[in-house]
């Protein structure tokens, strides 16, 4: 897998945790934010589902099996990790995260609702983001119109977002996704302005 060194920094500075529904363009939102914002670090995760056609190991995903996966959670080397629509495991290292975040730059990780709730559990003082639908219908097609799942996955992900969506409530601020780079920019200003994530003064 070679994932980075897994000591331990000193405590983070500055984490945003970017999370909603599936489908709503999480990834879409975090590949505009790579483009345009060198300065923002994006995490990547470990996932134990296979890639899809135009994923690269390493950039958009760490791909690993199930066994590599349980030795990452048997080290408690993932921040976070969960089981997604009831299938493929996914988690995020822990060493890259702490070391981007405690050198001050900003650090982004886009995860599942799951995750987010466990981060907050270790890292309470860092910056929670919802990325919402303009609404429901517009979920729907896009799932729909993504055709990388099969129609029982794409049944699995509505339910899933279902729920998913009624957490809305647990985050610090929403951005509704109604245009892709328009909702990555509104995140680098919350992450990156004067209004923006705590620091380490208010870990």
């Amino acid at each position: 897998m070679s994932l980075p060194d897994r000591q331990r920094p000193a405590a983070p500075t500055r984490l945003t945790v970017l999370a909603g529904p599936t489908a709503v363009g999480k990834g879409s939102v975090s590949a505009d934010i790579r483009a345009h914002h060198p300065e923002v670090w994006i995490s990547v995760s470990a996932t134990t589902r296979p890639p899809r056609p135009d994923e690269v190991h390493g950039v958009h995903y760490w791909f690993v099996s199930e066994a590599e996966f349980d030795a990452l959670v048997e080290e408690d080397a993932l921040l976070e990790w969960a089981v997604v629509h009831g299938t493929a495991r996914y988690g995020t290292p822990r060493t890259p995260v702490e070391e981007m975040v405690a050198s001050g730059r900003p650090a982004l990780l886009e995860i599942d609702l799951q995750g987010a709730r466990q981060v907050r559990e270790r890292m309470p003082g860092a910056f929670f983001c919802f990325l919402a639908p303009p609404s429901w219908d517009e979920l729907v097609r896009r799932l729909v119109g993504r055709g990388t799942e099969s129609e029982e996955e794409r049944q699995r992900r509505l339910n899933t977002a279902r729920l998913e969506m009624a957490a809305e409530p647990e985050f610090d601020v929403v951005i509704v996704n109604r245009e892709i780079h328009a909702a990555a920019e509104e995140l680098v200003t919350l992450m990156t302005g004067p209004l923006g994530p705590p620091t380490s003064d208010d870990l």
